[in-house]
Order: structure tokens, then C-alpha cells, then sequence
């Protein structure tokens, strides 16, 4: 079963071929952050136009990488959101596009759903389970019910967790992305050097909220001087803090669904730091901990593809209609 993937959700144009649920073929990603660190973030507009210039090119090294025909196609899977609205639309009308062309299901992915789902690209894992997503743009915890079906039991209140450290690094001028800087500057830092508060860790909720803790840094970091001497320190204090939030809200969640299996994915979920963080956590509360590999933790057209191999076997197919969106609709159990 050959399932094409399509992803332009916000700054990559990403095209991939898996046969099957796991056998990568081809996962073709072109990075926009050369365009955008200029700016200190992305700008949608480039983005999407960006998408328009280069996805034609990006699909077909996909489908010549595979070493198939695009006739050999058994379903298009493609991110209808959330993301940037500009960029979303442009990887969806390319795959109705095909679609129509080819005469090929349509499958409209979830992207934040689909970076829950990365995991089987690598291996299986068990029906329910808990799934925090951490990005730039996300940070929610899903439980995953049984393939195709999903709920958000909790989300950020205001700033993803990605957002926030991109945010910091802005503020002290250390470039963009903000989160790989800070991961690294942060290796050389002691964590206890700033006790930074953990917003909402006490309410009986599943939700975050990293805007106050982002406004607690900065008024530290004019009240103090930070300078060579003790950057790492307080970045590295800043960055636990963050850490800390996210992995007391999924204790919550395990404990409050009896669900001791938990994959943690989105471009956050590469850092080094946070995986030893996570790991050393998890051991001691008997959780059993999952991260996909980095490269599939970063958006990718994989991710969309695999899922969209659960949706094609379980027969859930998208009309050639199907509408873009740029935000989830996010109800939180409390």
C-alpha cells in the first residue's frame, strides 16, 4: 500500500512516500528558516509563497527517490491544519490537484494529530495511550483512543511551549529558532541557578500557560544583569522550568486515565535536554516513555502519511471539498 504524504503546514514543504505503515520510500523536507531568521520568525506570507515555488519540484523528488510511479499511488494523505492558513492551502489544492489527476482517495490529516501518530513510523506501540505534542506553534496532550480517534484532554492557555523559548531567544538576541540555541547554551548551565515559577501546576487541570513564565524571565533578566558568566545558567533554569510543566500535566493525565504509556512528539521533542529530563522522570514513576527518532519529531510528510495509512484502512476518506483551517478547536476536559 503506497500512501503519499503532503505537509506544508507552516515553513517546510515536505513530500513522502511510505509503503505500508513503516517503510519509508522517501520523506523529502525543504526548510524555509534561511528565509525567515532575518525576521526573527516566520512570515506567512513568504512562507506560503515559498510552497507555491517549490512544491511541484519537492513531489516529484519524492516520487523519483521512491523509485515509483505517481500512477503506483494508493491515497494522498495532506495536513488540512492547523497551521498557517496561506501555507496550509497551498500543500492541500496541490493534493485535490492530484487527486482529481490521478483519481486518488483524498485524505485531509490533522497535523498536531499527526505528530501523535509518528511513533509508527518507528514501531507499535498499544492502543489507548497519552500523547503530548510540543512545538512552536503547539502544545497539547491528546489521548489516543484507538486509531482515528482522538481527544484533546488538555492545552497550552496562551504560548506553545516552542513559542515561549523562540520568544526568549528574540528577547535576548540570540537568533531564530530560538529553542536548538537555547537547548545548547543551556547544556553548559546549572538548572537550579533561578527557581522560575511552574504556571498552573497546582490547579486540577491539564492545561499550560508559558505566557507568565516568559514575562517572569524577562522581569528577572532586568532586574539582573545577564551576561557571558551566567546566561547558560539562567537559560538553562528557564528551559527546566518549561520541562518541569509539561511533565507534571502528563502525571496528571496518566494518573487521571490509569494510562501509563505516553508519547511525547512536535519539534520540542528533539531536544536532547528534555529527553534525558523526560527519561529520568518517567523511570521513576514507572511511566513507559516513547519518542519518535529527532527527524520525525520536526514537521514532515511522513508523519501525515502514516496516518493517513490508519485512516485508508479503516475506509475514512475526505471529500474533494474538504476545507483548510488554521486553528484546532480545542475543548479541554477539565
Amino acid at each position: 500500500m503506497l500512501i503519499l504524504g503532503i505537509d506544508t503546514s507552516c515553513d517546510e514543504t515536505s513530500v513522502s512516500v511510505i509503503d505500508g505503515k513503516n517503510n519509508i520510500l522517501s520523506s523529502i523536507v525543504s526548510s524555509q528558516i534561511d528565509l525567515h531568521k532575518r525576521f526573527g520568525g516566520v512570515v506567512p506570507e513568504i512562507a506560503s509563497r515559498k510552497h507555491v515555488e517549490i512544491i511541484d519540484s519537492i513531489f516529484h523528488e519524492a516520487i523519483d527517490k521512491a523509485n515509483i510511479s505517481k500512477e503506483n499511488i494508493d491515497a494522498i494523505a495532506v495536513t488540512y491544519g492547523p497551521g498557517l492558513i496561506g501555507s496550509v492551502l497551498v500543500g492541500l489544492c496541490f493534493a485535490k490537484g492530484l487527486s482529481l489527476s490521478l483519481n486518488k482517495p483524498l485524505i485531509g490529516i490533522n497535523h498536531v494529530e499527526a505528530h501523535a501518530m509518528s511513533i509508527f513510523l518507528e514501531k507499535d506501540i498499544e492502543f489507548p495511550f497519552i500523547s503530548l505534542i510540543i512545538s512552536g506553534g503547539h502544545t497539547c496532550i491528546l489521548l489516543m483512543e484507538k486509531p482515528c480517534n482522538y481527544r484533546v484532554i488538555g492545552s497550552t492557555r496562551d504560548d506553545a511551549a516552542g513559542e515561549a523559548l523562540d520568544k526568549i531567544a528574540k528577547f535576548l538576541g540570540l537568533g531564530y529558532p530560538g529553542g536548538p540555541i537555547i537547548e545548547k547554551l543551556s547544556q553548559k548551565g546549572n538548572a537550579d541557578y533561578v527557581l522560575f515559577p511552574r504556571p498552573m501546576a497546582d490547579e486540577d487541570n491539564l492545561d499550560f500557560s508559558f505566557s507568565g513564565l516568559k514575562t517572569a524571565f524577562i522581569n528577572w533578566a532586568k532586574r539582573h544583569k545577564i551576561s557571558d558568566g551566567n546566561i547558560h545558567h539562567v537559560l538553562a533554569s528557564f528551559q527546566e522550568a518549561i520541562f518541569d510543566s509539561l511533565f507534571g500535566k502528563l502525571m496528571k493525565a496518566s494518573k487521571r486515565y490509569n494510562i501509563n504509556r505516553i508519547v511525547v512528539a512536535g519539534g520540542v521533542a528533539s531536544n536532547s535536554m528534555l529527553r534525558t529530563f523526560f527519561n529520568e522522570k518517567a523511570k521513576a514513576n514507572n511511566i513507559e516513555l516513547f519518542f519518535p527518532s529527532p527527524i520525525n519529531c520536526t514537521d514532515n510528510a511522513a508523519m501525515i502519511a502514516v496516518t493517513g495509512y490508519f485512516y485508508y484502512k479503516n475506509g475514512f476518506l475526505s471529500p474533494i471539498d474538504l476545507k483548510g483551517f488554521s486553528r484546532m478547536v480545542i475543548k479541554a476536559t477539565p
